[in-house]
């Protein structure tokens, strides 16, 4: 009876096939119109389908409290409303953005929807932080003003970074401007770690043990843990796209690199936390209301 035996050499040879393989599918989906098609339909029909899903909640949180304004669960679900249908348009039209002839219309219409994502994820750490220090018996009438001032020098910063890119364009304002983004996005994950983790702490070491308790602290934990990661990974990536070309999300250049980079940045984590936040509040208890659940 004869044995087969893989020497490193017969290894080496297999990994070097095997990432040829891997290269030339990944080439094959990058290159062929076909198949960029269906990247980017896939991707507008999961961006839609996270799009119906928030307006749906948003509509059932109305039939529940309709006597109650914009409170910060329905601006939350309405911003995901906005920011994945946004998306979806984009995708769906995403040959007419590639072929406009003003490149900053191009960097406005990708970059809009990121920072209202941005916008829609704060509004959960903002919450967080009204909770922590309210328990703690801290004044939060500052949180607010505060969340508002460091959205508007966000916005006013990249306003002018498209401006400057607009006047003088160059690689070195797109850079500067993907920079910037990368920048946010690590705030926003540090965001997170910090009031997500405080309030973890904090319900964690609460003497009460109750069904509720125990449902709230398991919804913290892993809505901290799905918006931090999805933030790191968009703040390394996004350092990527600004250095090398090889890591470049320009609609049409690298379909498949988009479609993991969406997947793992926007769309997985807001249908996560759509999934993990979709109690409805309670039909009465007016200090409830303004909880995002």
């Amino acid at each position: 009876m004869y044995r087969a035996f893989v020497g490193p050499f017969d290894s080496a040879v297999i990994l070097t096939v095997t990432i040829k393989d891997a290269s030339k599918w990944w080439h094959i989906l990058n290159d062929t119109p076909i198949w960029q098609d269906r990247i980017f339909h896939g991707l507008a029909v999961l961006y839609g389908l996270v799009a119906i899903v928030a307006m749906m909640q948003l509509v059932r949180i109305q039939q529940r409290v309709p006597e109650y304004g914009w409170t910060t669960q329905k601006v939350f679900h309405f911003l995901n409303f906005v920011v994945n249908a946004v998306r979806c348009l984009i995708f769906v039209f995403r040959r007419d953005i590639q072929h406009l002839k003003q490149e900053i219309l191009q960097h406005i219409l990708l970059d809009v929807p990121s920072l209202a994502f941005f916008t829609t994820y704060a509004l959960l750490v903002l919450f967080w932080a009204e909770i922590y220090y309210q328990a703690r018996a801290v004044s939060t009438d500052g949180l607010r003003p505060t969340f508002l001032t460091v959205n508007g020098i966000i916005y006013a910063i990249q306003i002018a970074l498209w401006l400057a890119i607009w006047w003088k364009p160059g690689r070195i304002m797109v850079i500067l401007s993907k920079m910037f983004f990368a920048g946010v996005c690590l705030f926003a994950a540090l965001g997170f770690l910090l009031y997500g983790g405080r309030l973890f702490l904090m319900l964690q070491r609460f003497p009460v043990e109750s069904k509720g308790r125990r449902k709230k602290l398991q919804e913290v934990g892993y809505v901290t843990s799905i918006c931090f990661t999805c933030f790191l990974i968009r703040c390394v990536m996004m350092c990527f796209n600004a250095f090398h070309s090889v890591a470049n999300l320009d609609l049409l250049e690298h379909p498949v690199l988009n479609l993991i980079y969406y997947l793992l940045v926007e769309i997985l984590p807001s249908a996560l936390v759509l999934f993990i936040l979709k109690k409805l509040p309670p039909k009465r208890g007016i200090n409830q209301y303004q909880n995002i659940r």
